[in-house]
């Protein structure tokens, strides 16, 4: 997920829930699902994802550019969903 900032091994507590599937009764949010948090551990707090290249080019001018980009996300572990 989106880089979250935090240290290794700190407990992370999502409130915004969109749906949850509790024992085959699925439950979906208007926006949300009301009183539905996820708590995670951060497994690693920083991490590199692969790179995508953008690359533009104006045909017949000779114009071209390169760049790259390489997005930063944390590890997230989910250990206890509560509704």
């Amino acid at each position: 997920m989106e880089l979250l900032g935090s240290d290794n091994g700190a407990t992370v507590t999502f409130d915004r829930v969109l749906l949850v599937n509790h024992d085959g009764k699925v439950t979906i949010g208007a926006p949300t699902v009301e009183n539905a948090t996820v708590t995670g551990e951060v497994v690693e707090s920083e991490r590199k994802d692969k790179k995508v290249v953008i690359f533009k080019m104006k045909r017949r001018k000779h114009s071209r550019t390169k760049n790259g980009h390489r997005q930063r996300h944390s590890i997230v572990k989910i250990t206890d969903i509560k509704v």
